[in-house]
């Protein structure tokens, strides 16, 4: 079976044995130790699972390690520089915008994805953004609102 031995996670190419079709999750959570990626349903359904690939959403429980390539996998942790919080970290903080926080780093992730690609999201942007994303906790409301608090402090 063919392996991966590179894989470039959050600006940083990092070595690995792990067969190319693991999921890109396991591969995280397992062998790199990033643990800020969440398993969910395991199919694609729930969102916890989000990691940007070259700054676009994807549900790594259905990405194979071996279809990433040379492209850039950014995770929860890679958001944070220098020991400063992401601005849309900043944003879910100051809004309370997770109750038990499973679903939150995928909900982050996709809103710095749509922040990137559209700074000054209409509302039914932001829905569309973060439809699929399942919040057991029901956290909603305090999820839009920090979704328009982070779109109000990159203006």
């Amino acid at each position: 079976m063919p392996s991966v031995t590179e894989l470039r996670v959050n600006g940083t190419t990092r070595k690995l044995d792990a067969v190319a079709e693991r999921t890109l999750l396991s591969v995280l959570r397992e062998d790199l130790k990033l643990t800020g990626t969440k398993f969910g349903c395991g199919e694609a359904r729930c969102s916890a699972c989000t990691v940007l690939m070259d700054g676009a959403p994807v549900r790594s429980c259905v990405t194979s390690v071996g279809s990433v390539g040379s492209r850039q996998v950014t995770t929860i942790e890679g958001l944070e520089q220098n020991g400063k919080l992401h601005p849309v970290q900043e944003a879910f903080l100051e809004e309370g915008a997770f109750q038990c926080g499973y679903c939150t780093s995928g909900m982050i992730l996709n809103t710095v994805a749509l922040l990137n690609r559209q700074p000054n999201p209409s509302e039914a942007d932001i829905l569309s953004a973060l439809n699929g994303h399942l919040c057991r906790c029901c956290g909603y409301p305090k999820v839009l609102n920090a979704v328009r608090r982070a779109a109000r402090a990159r203006r």
